[in-house]
């Protein structure tokens, strides 16, 4: 089922900048979709992606959760860790990492992520004219990160300069060449604070990983890549959306000022997804809506239109802070649910919050210097040019 009258492609930039009504008319008339020439297959609707996420024996993980050709393949796991492997493996090196996530220790961190928080604020703020999705929706996660893996201020820019280049990718989806040697970079730092924390613990996340004897140098390597890929960068893009959006709805903006925190991320994360899609690999072949999907497909869930499905959502193409999001799947699901979604959740409500308490409702946006990413699993801000008035 390619859809007659319906032509998606996620690395069209038309595409990536207004997927929405893109994926409406997937769900209406292509609710599984082909694109041979690209290689994939698409499902769209809710019902379709919630019940994919958690069917771990029908579609694995064992690839890699990312679409682009190049991050695709039984290669993934090098550089993203657990999400790139299905149980026992999964289920081992999860419950080995999630220790160093419980909720007591993400719940510990609020003063150091409102410090760091405050910080990137109070000096923004002072500026009055700034870049919110670099200078805040940024720097926020990737200096909280910084400081449970244990990198020092003076190290943190290097850090960020290479997470940059990383996510750098060619118009094909391809990673760029300056994004290949970053990653080997970060790899090779990353192990030397490894080898300093067997030498000599400290009270950071490296130092739990450490300390577990099932877990080897380049298993916590791949989930420092994982971390600081999908932990940084769809906290950003959560902020970004948030600001976004609530300048384009002075009445949903009046609601998140007046003290809807809670309903202004969990909305934002709703409305404008930041993990967009997941692909997993077609363990057997598999009929959907008449059509024999052939076992090994790459198989994309779009989770930023299941969040968008009317028949879940009410008008769900309507930004409304009170409206009921628990049915929400922006953290994915199942077995693979997001390990740092707390965590993500953790630093947003702050830094809105803080935001709230530091700016007057009023800020305005250049809408010419707006831009998001290219395509990528996570779609977001990356330039949001931004006025404030100081309380």
């Amino acid at each position: 089922m390619g859809g007659v009258d319906v032509v998606y492609n996620p690395y069209d930039p038309a595409v990536n900048d207004e997927p929405y009504p893109v994926y409406a008319r997937l769900r209406a008339r292509a609710p599984l979709y082909h694109n041979p020439e690209l290689g994939f297959w698409a499902l769209s609707r809710y019902a379709d992606v919630s019940a994919a996420l958690t069917d771990s024996s029908l579609l694995s993980s064992d690839h890699g959760p990312m679409l682009d050709p190049g991050a695709w393949g039984p290669h993934a796991r090098t550089f993203l860790s657990f999400v790139a492997m299905d149980p026992p493996e999964h289920t081992r090196m999860r419950a080995a990492i999630s220790r160093g996530f419980t909720p007591r220790r993400v719940a510990a961190l609020e003063p150091m992520i409102r410090q760091i928080a405050r910080g990137h604020i109070e000096r923004a703020v002072e500026r009055r004219t700034f870049d919110f999705a670099r200078e805040i929706a940024a720097r926020l996660p990737l200096d909280v990160i910084s400081e449970l893996v244990g990198v020092p201020p003076s190290e943190r820019a290097h850090v960020r300069g290479n997470f940059g280049a990383a996510l750098t990718y060619d118009p094909e989806g391809r990673m760029a060449e300056d994004g290949l040697r970053s990653i080997i970079g970060l790899g090779d730092y990353y192990r030397s604070i490894i080898a300093e924390r067997r030498k000599a613990p400290r009270d950071d996340l490296v130092s739990v990983l450490v300390a577990d004897d099932e877990l080897t140098d380049e298993d916590i390597v791949a989930f420092l890549f994982l971390l600081i890929g999908a932990g940084a960068e769809t906290t950003t893009h959560l902020l970004s959306a948030a600001w976004y959006w609530a300048w384009r709805n002075p009445g949903q903006r009046a609601a998140a000022f007046g003290g809807a925190i809670e309903e202004w991320m969990e909305e934002s994360l709703r409305y404008d997804t930041p993990a967009h899609g997941i692909a997993r690999r077609l363990t057997r072949d598999t009929d959907w809506y008449g059509v024999r999907v052939p076992k090994d497909s790459r198989v994309w869930l779009l989770i930023g239109s299941a969040n968008r499905d009317e028949t879940v959502f009410p008008a769900p193409d309507v930004y409304d802070l009170g409206r009921d999001t628990a049915r929400a799947i922006s953290f994915g699901s199942g077995r693979h649910y997001c390990l740092g979604g707390p965590l993500a959740r953790l630093e947003g409500r702050i830094a809105l919050e803080e935001l709230t308490r530091a700016v007057t409702p009023g800020y305005d946006l250049d809408p010419t210097g707006i831009r998001r990413t290219a395509h990528g699993n996570v779609r977001g801000m990356v330039s949001l040019p931004t006025t404030v008035t100081p309380v």
